[in-house]
């Protein structure tokens, strides 16, 4: 009896180990397809206007973020941490409109909207209006792995965050002279305005756009798993009023993820990025209609430009194919290339 059993024990174990070489080459196949896009916001960026000590220190955050999200992914780690460790970098940074950054509203506050989308699971967690979260985005992750809600906002996201272990910092942290400046020169060109362009502007855009208006941090990243997965964080709009929540925080609009298709983070005016269904959009194109990731991503911007909105977006496919089209003068804007080189780009050219 003995005989006969030993015989199939060995096919069996032969079997297992097969199956098990098989798994790890199915998982090392995926290691070449790690990929990284990134981007800081954009608007009217020109070359001409931007002190040689401002670029540098925009094109190193970029890459500093590249390269730890990069280093993540090289040592098998998720997208998931790799995006939020790379947004983490970017909302630390005064530079960006996100976090440290962030625009004050009307009233001299800080308000802001972040998201994360697992495309895998389609999993996702978002955060709006809260005002004293030093990593908006890391809460959003917190909303998506422990609760079962997808969008928490304003003093109930807090105390979710508070239960959680998160500490809350005050208001101060976030104040730069910067963005107090541009709110000041925003409030003042609003005081001189007569009654007709008041009404006007009640029909039309606000007048919330500086020279760096749209600085909305995001980040799509594809592991050696094959998933992929979309981060966006945002102070929103200088001189916003009554609670407004942009597309940031609003999967499918400024953030989106889907593994058979692709992972988008949007920059630009909120209002017709929610209207489009930015993020959505492209995936829908790229699934229903079979457009490459760079034909369904310029499609969009295509629409959005034709609407009357201005931004961003950008794209990582299933198979690290990257697109970031946008229709204004610059997008800070980054990626790692196929030889593990960080590339940053800023202006239209």
């Amino acid at each position: 009896m003995m005989q006969r059993i030993r015989p199939l024990v060995a096919m069996f174990l032969l079997v297992g180990c097969f199956f098990y070489q098989l798994l790890n080459a199915q998982i090392a196949d995926h290691s070449y397809k790690i990929a990284i896009v990134i981007h800081g916001g954009a608007g009217t960026i020109l070359k001409a206007n931007m002190a040689l000590e401002m670029e540098k220190e925009y094109r190193d955050k970029l890459t500093e973020a590249l390269n730890t999200g990069y280093k993540i992914l090289k040592d098998g780690g998720t997208s998931i941490d790799a995006v939020e460790a790379i947004i983490n970098i970017m909302e630390d940074s005064p530079l960006f409109n996100a976090g440290k950054g962030a625009v004050f509203t009307h009233e001299g506050t800080n308000e802001m909207d972040a998201s994360i989308m697992d495309g895998r699971t389609l999993n996702a967690g978002a955060v709006a209006a809260v005002k004293h979260i030093k990593n908006p985005i890391s809460l959003a992750r917190m909303v998506m792995e422990k609760s079962w809600h997808v969008m928490l906002a304003g003093d109930g996201a807090e105390k979710f965050a508070q239960e959680q272990g998160m500490q809350l910092v005050d208001q101060e942290y976030f104040k730069t002279e910067r963005r107090w400046k541009q709110l000041q020169q925003i409030i003042n060109q609003d005081s001189k305005r007569d009654d007709s362009l008041k009404l006007e502007r009640k029909k039309n855009p606000p007048s919330g756009k500086t020279n760096d208006s749209h600085g909305t941090v995001g980040c799509v990243a594809l592991d050696k798993f094959g998933n992929i997965v979309a981060g966006t964080s945002t102070g929103g709009m200088t001189n916003k009023r009554f609670g407004r929540v942009g597309d940031s925080p609003i999967i499918g609009a400024g953030n989106y993820a889907n593994n058979n298709t692709c992972g988008v983070s949007g920059t630009g005016d909120g209002e017709y990025f929610i209207r489009l269904n930015v993020g959505k959009d492209i995936s829908d194109l790229m699934e229903y209609k079979g457009m490459t990731v760079k034909e369904a991503s310029q499609t969009v911007i295509d629409k959005l430009t034709k609407l009357g909105g201005t931004g961003g977006v950008i794209t990582l496919d299933k198979d690290g194919n990257i697109a970031m089209p946008f229709n204004t003068s610059g997008m800070y804007r980054g990626y790692m290339d196929e030889n593990g080189k960080p590339v940053v780009e800023i202006y239209k050219e």
